[in-house]
């Protein structure tokens, strides 16, 4: 715990996408997350029937709502008092509302875990511009808010998806594995201003150097990016999801693909339907069979994961643990970095 020389932290937050919790949602909703974007309105119906098909409810509340009890539970577990709040860019709880909740509770200085590892404009920095609206709009003795760094590479992070890949190939039937990790592909325009693909290369290899230290040597395996949504002619990071599984029929025919969505930390709905019902059904008109890695949040190495980064803040002297060739991301982003005003969902 801090001493009276280190910063006092008082609140947590947990800063989310949001997600639909009934039909009559689903377009306000996705009207919402579209706004100031060139998305085909053909294409936000389509996405519409995708949530109507889970009865207009997206997991992530509920993934959120769950994340929140066990953080709550290890926080308690581990004398971290600090009271956790929740707030959503795109949908109730909204994030302004749950900032003027804070200020009226009295929290001064709170800190903050968004639900994405990498850096990119809607994985970062997007997420501080939501944070400043908040606070602008709760006006005065509004708390500051402080986003906790990028975790691609925290060890905690890649046993999580380690884990749960471990878990997921023992469920394969066929003898030819293949390890597919997928990741929300995002406009080449904004991957230019960004570190997204080199932290996702990064988070990737660092969990096959874990399989392997587990006694699991991955000889299959590759990363294509889902889930993409605007205009056609717009460039987008390839290969394309839909793309790399034709690939794989031809070069692996008869594969068990063990897919691990690793750029998610919970189940958006670009797992619960690109991944778990679209790709699975091209997969296996394919001839390919189909295993989805859990969501990391699920894992109990996450719920540390999450302490361990509060700890940082409230003991400065804490190391940032890392892995690999990238250094442990700073507590705050460089100015000119995910400058692209755009979003990937």
């Amino acid at each position: 715990m801090p001493g009276s020389n280190q910063p006092a932290f008082d609140a947590f937050l947990l800063l989310s996408f949001g997600g639909p919790e009934a039909e009559a949602d689903v377009l306000p909703f996705l009207e919402t997350v579209l706004r100031g974007r060139n998305v085909p309105r053909a294409r936000l119906l389509a996405v519409a029937e995708h949530y109507r098909g889970f009865g207009g409810r997206s997991p992530l509340n509920r993934d959120n709502r769950r994340l929140l009890a066990a953080l709550d539970a290890d926080f308690r577990a581990h004398g971290l008092a600090l009271p956790l709040y929740w707030g959503n860019r795109n949908w109730y709880p909204w994030l302004g509302d749950t900032v003027r909740r804070m200020r009226a509770d009295g929290a001064r200085r709170a800190l903050v875990l968004a639900t994405s590892a990498f850096g990119s404009y809607s994985g970062c920095r997007q997420y501080l511009e939501d944070l400043e609206r908040a606070r602008a709009a709760a006006g005065a003795g509004a708390p500051e808010l402080r986003k906790l760094r990028l975790f691609f590479n925290h060890p905690r992070f890649i046993a999580a998806a380690a884990g749960a890949i471990r878990a997921a190939m023992r469920q394969g039937e066929r003898q030819l594995t293949h390890l597919l990790f997928t990741a929300h592909s995002i406009p080449l325009a904004m991957a230019r201003s960004s570190p997204y693909e080199a932290q996702l290369r990064e988070a990737c290899a660092l969990v096959l150097e874990a399989l392997l230290e587990n006694g699991i040597a991955i000889e299959s395996w590759s990363q294509a990016w889902q889930s993409r949504s605007g205009p056609p002619a717009q460039p987008w990071l390839e290969p394309a999801l839909d793309a790399e599984l034709r690939r794989l029929a031809r070069e692996f025919p008869g594969a068990q693909v063990v897919v691990a969505p690793i750029g998610f930390l919970s189940d958006h709905m670009e797992v619960a339907y690109d991944l778990d019902i679209e790709a699975r059904q091209l997969a296996e008109s394919l001839g390919l069979g189909w295993t989805r890695a859990a969501a990391i949040a699920e894992q109990p190495e996450f719920i540390s994961l999450a302490r361990e980064l509060v700890e940082e803040q409230l003991e400065p002297s804490r190391p940032r643990r890392a892995l690999g060739q990238l250094a442990a991301p700073e507590d705050a982003c460089a100015p000119e970095c995910c400058v692209v005003q755009a979003s990937p969902r």
